[in-house]
Order: C-alpha cells, then structure tokens, then sequence
C-alpha cells in the first residue's frame, strides 16, 4: 500500500515529469499542472550526468533517452588562442555506475519530449496553461485551487515549478534564487566532427567558453561572462555579442561563429544559487528541483539533482504507508546535504573564476563532488 492515492504535480519540467511518472506508474492518481500552454519546442542542449541517466532508467525512459541523444566519456580542456590546443584529457567518473555512459548531451525540448510521452504512457492526467493559486491544507489532505477554482483535494502537493516557484510561495519560504554575478550566452549548432565530448576554454575575454555534443550532427555552445543586462536585446544583438566574444577562441568555434552568422539564435540566462533550508515541505505540500535549490551549471548536476529529488521523494510515498514526519525526516536527510554540496561546489567554481584565483583545485573539487554523485542518492 502506498502513502498517497491522488497527488498534483505543479510544474512539467524533468524533474516534475520524473515524479509523476514515478507516482502513475505504482498506481497512484496524478494531475500535472503546468501553467505554459505547451513544451516549449525552443530550447538549446542540455549536459546530463551518470546519476542522472541512472533516474531515467528507473522511470522506464533510458532506451529512449540514449537513442535521442550523445553519450560520452572524459572532458577536455583547450586554450584560447587561434589554434585552441587541448591541453589537458580528463577522464569523468561514472556518477551512475558502469552500466551508464559517464555523461550525454541532447537538445533540451528531445528530453521533454520524451519525458512528457512516458507520463502520458503512464496515465498521468497532464493540464497545460493551468496554475496552482492557492492551496488549503487540511488533516486528510490539501486542497489545491487552479486558475481560482478547486481542483478538489489530493493527499500531497509537489511543487516543481522552477525557479520562480509559485508552491513556494504560497506555502511561505522565502528564501529564492540569487545571481551569482555570472551570466551565460548559449547557441544551439552543428556539431564539427572532432567534437566528440565536452570542452571547456578557460581565460580569453569571457570566463568560460564550451560546448557539449548533443547528437550526431548537432551540440550546443556556450559563453560564461560576467552577469549584465542583457535580456532585452533584440536577436540580432544577441548573435553579435556572442559572435565578438568568441573571436578569440579558435578550433571547433569557427564552425560555431559559421553557424551564429547563418542564423543560428543566441540567448542569455543570469546564474542563481540558493539552498531552501530543511524543511523543504510544510505539511503536505513539497517543493523539490530549482524550486528549493539552484546553481551554476558548472559540473552539470543541476538537471540530475532534481531528479534523484523526484526518485527519492516517490520511493519514499510508495514504500511508505503514511505521509508522516518519520518520511519527511528520512527524504530531507537524503536530499538535503547531497544538493547543498552540488550547490555549494558549483557556486565555488564560478566565484573561483570572477576572482581569478589560478592556484585553485578546481579539478580536485569536480573530481570530490563526482565520488560522492557515485554513490546512489
């Protein structure tokens, strides 16, 4: 017997899908509220660790998943500079296991497909241009209200709306993603033949430039600058600047600039950091992924640590019999310090940058945090 008999879902991203797909397949009643009108079919690529793979397996998506995107072993690190020599191979570590590629690449809207055609498989109950508005928390229950009406009453809410999470407002945390005081350029483009896996260029005019191999004829790449106003440039700003701060970066960015020139779109996100402090639920309602913990993408783990939120958090209402303190206390004993580490890693590893300290272990600290995603969440 499971804990819950009838969940909402508010928010259709990964790890909001990853969750009612988890819940609708052990039998559980599942509305999903999302308040776009659709998945949005825009989008650039996105990296997407072993742990992460290792969640897809489990929610039945993982053969679909590899055969839409690029699974790859190792990072490389060049210079900047014409000739844009590699300097350094690192080998990454297999954060799912051996059975799992250490790393994929793939465009962004492919997973969401993906993942919305396994919830629907699933029987979740998928409501798009619908909004959580108020909740009203009851001892059976919580009464969810959507676009001001009632929704009726479900046993718990999972607020994984994002970054701007309305759950988490409406059950009053206050704490909320801040700027890190970096801000990044991404383009989605033709992927050169020698780019076989993830490669990073530190120093030149930004503070990182990169790119990640999404597909067999496609990756997406990636400037980090320091953080700007930025967002409301018209596109053909937006390919210009990026275009310009490329310039001094050679090998695989010159087919990059070739895209960029022919039209290929440019757009601009600011870094956020934030960890909610445990509790991450009051009562019944729960938030999990970028609603209660953001970071800088710089090791990768933000997509996989929303998910391993979503495993833990529906192993424990299935495997449980009642939604008590007892599975709150064991979720956030889970969940808390293992984010809290990715957060506060990759937000290290950005302000090592905007200092400018040379002599820091950045590859020690990437290398820490991957021993510690190896070991099941």
């Amino acid at each position: 017997m499971t804990a819950v008999r009838k969940v909402a879902v508010a928010g259709a991203g990964v790890t909001g899908l990853a969750a009612a797909i988890q819940l609708a397949k052990a039998g559980v009643h599942v509305d999903l509220y999302e308040a776009k009108p659709e998945l949005s079919a825009l989008g650039s690529g996105i990296s997407l660790q072993g742990n992460a793979l290792r969640v897809f397996d489990a929610l039945g998506a993982w053969d679909d998943i590899r055969a839409a995107g690029y699974p790859f072993e190792g990072l490389n690190l060049r210079a900047p500079g014409p000739d844009a020599p590699i300097v350094a191979e690192l080998p990454d570590v297999k954060t799912g296991g051996p059975d799992y590629p250490a790393a994929m690449g793939m465009p962004r809207p492919a997973l969401a497909q993906i993942l919305l055609a396994h919830a629907q498989r699933a029987g979740v109950n998928l409501r798009f241009g619908t909004k959580v508005t108020a909740i009203d928390e009851r001892e059976s229950g919580v009464e969810v209200s959507v676009d001001g009406e009632s929704a009726g009453e479900y046993d718990i809410l999972i607020g994984a709306d994002g970054l701007h999470s309305t759950v988490r407002d409406l059950i009053g945390i206050d704490e909320k993603p801040q700027p890190t005081g970096m801000g990044i350029w991404r383009t989605f483009v033709s992927r050169p033949a020698d780019v076989q896996r993830s490669e990073l260029y530190y120093g030149g005019p930004v503070y990182i430039a990169g790119y990640t191999p999404t597909g067999d004829d496609t990756m997406y790449a990636f400037l980090v600058e320091k953080a700007q106003d930025r967002f409301g440039v018209s596109d053909e700003e937006a390919t210009r600047i990026m275009l310009d701060e490329s310039r001094a970066y050679g090998g695989p960015w010159n087919s990059i600039r070739a895209d960029l020139e022919k039209g290929a779109h440019a757009n601009y996100t600011w870094f956020t950091k934030h960890v909610v402090t445990a509790p991450w639920n009051r009562g019944r309602v729960v938030i999990i992924g970028d609603a209660a913990h953001s970071c800088p993408p710089t090791i990768a783990q933000g997509a996989a640590q929303g998910l391993e939120d979503a495993f833990v958090l529906t192993e424990l209402l299935v495997g449980r019999d009642a939604v008590d303190q007892t599975l709150w206390d064991e979720f956030h004993a889970r969940r808390l310090p293992r984010a809290t580490a990715v957060v506060e890693a990759s937000v290290q590893l950005g302000q090592w940058q905007i200092d400018g300290d040379r002599d820091a272990d950045a590859g020690g600290l990437i290398f820490g945090i991957a021993q510690k995603m190896a070991e099941p969440a």
